[in-house]
């Protein structure tokens, strides 16, 4: 597969994405190579990661727990203690081996070790290959509030290598696709027809390949996020907070993050009917899609008022407003839309329905 360049890194795939860090290796004379991963990568990952590397480097592998709930400053603290321990300097380079977690906890650790170190970006779940990986957003939670703390910065490089899927449950592999069913949503509807007519998520190269390249033409256009980046937030404003609330709930069990989004994609598809004119058809088509993939989750009423209370910490908030990725069609989003609290109440009820 050829490479997908972005503004200042590429993306590179399978074999090829091997043979271009040994060469980015042999000439970036980095002083040391530290490797973040969680348990699960260290276990299933590494090995393999390991044997593609060709020459002989100074390498020392830091390792943090896996899951969400760590994805704060207290783990961000341990990673730069100890990078600080072994003797980083501002020419040592941080490669981050693991799912969405690891890539943004690891960039956003490299992003401010001495100002800044190289990093590179090596996902390992289908979420992070076709997303938290690209674009350069790095950053952690603040308690069960999502990614409230970090900066945009890009990777020196990203090695999307499929194989690495095959060390997942069918549930992980379910959230990734959430995120790539958000592709076709807000930009192009045939591959969402394509992805919804998908018996299985076997032979998914190529499904990757355009998921990236979707993704990485937005950030293109918007780097930081000042417009049509937002649309990569479609389903975001609620699925965070539907997140949110499962994180720091004492007795529900955890939502991973693409079968939260698949809720908040639901939801703000019922918005996007009410507001900004989805065809009865297309709504009723991403409900059907989304339950037919993904669990239901029951709501009661308290459950719906403390999700729409977090609804105030939304990154993309601003003077006050809570502002919606919405879609005037299958393909075709709108940004910054303000939504009335009614509407959004009734969003549950359409979904519960």
């Amino acid at each position: 597969m050829t490479s997908i360049t972005s503004s200042s890194y590429a993306v590179h795939f399978n074999k090829n994405a091997y043979t271009l860090l040994n060469e980015h290796l042999s000439k970036a004379n980095y002083s040391k190579i530290f490797i973040l991963v969680d348990e699960n990568t260290h276990n299933c990952c590494l090995a393999p990661f390991m044997s593609e590397i060709h020459g002989d480097y100074n390498f020392e592998v830091i390792e943090i727990e896996a899951g969400e709930i760590n994805k704060n400053i207290a783990t961000c603290t341990q990673v730069w203690e100890v990078l600080s321990e072994l003797d980083a300097d501002r020419k040592s380079l941080m490669i981050n081996v693991g799912g969405g977690v690891v890539t943004d906890l690891g960039g956003f650790v490299a992003s401010t070790f001495k100002r800044g170190i190289d990093f590179i970006n090596v996902p390992t779940t289908l979420l992070a290959m076709v997303d938290a990986s690209v674009g350069g957003k790095t950053g952690v939670d603040l308690g069960s509030l999502k990614n409230q703390v970090g900066v945009i910065n890009q990777p020196e490089m990203v090695l999307v290598v499929s194989s690495f899927l095959r060390t997942l449950e069918k549930r992980q592999m379910q959230s990734g696709f959430a995120e790539m069913l958000k592709h076709g949503l807000i930009k192009d509807k045939n591959y969402w027809n394509e992805l919804k007519a998908l018996d299985s998520l076997e032979a998914i190269d190529q499904l990757i390949y355009h998921s990236v390249t979707i993704k990485n033409e937005v950030v293109l256009q918007d780097p930081t996020e000042q417009n049509i980046r937002k649309i990569l937030n479609y389903g975001h404003t609620l699925g965070h907070a539907v997140e949110s609330y499962y994180l720091d709930h004492p007795t529900y069990d955890l939502l991973l993050h693409g079968e939260a989004i698949a809720i908040g994609m639901i939801l703000e598809g019922y918005i996007s009917h009410k507001l900004t004119g989805l065809p009865k058809e297309e709504l009723a088509d991403i409900k059907a899609t989304f339950l037919s993939n993904y669990p239901k989750v029951s709501f009661n009423t308290e459950d719906i008022e403390a999700i729409l209370k977090l609804l105030k910490f939304d990154k993309k908030n601003s003077h006050g407003n809570i502002n919606f990725v919405l879609l005037n069609a299958i393909g075709t989003p709108e940004i910054d839309v303000k939504v009335a609290q009614e509407l959004l109440e009734e969003s549950f009820a359409y979904y519960k329905d």
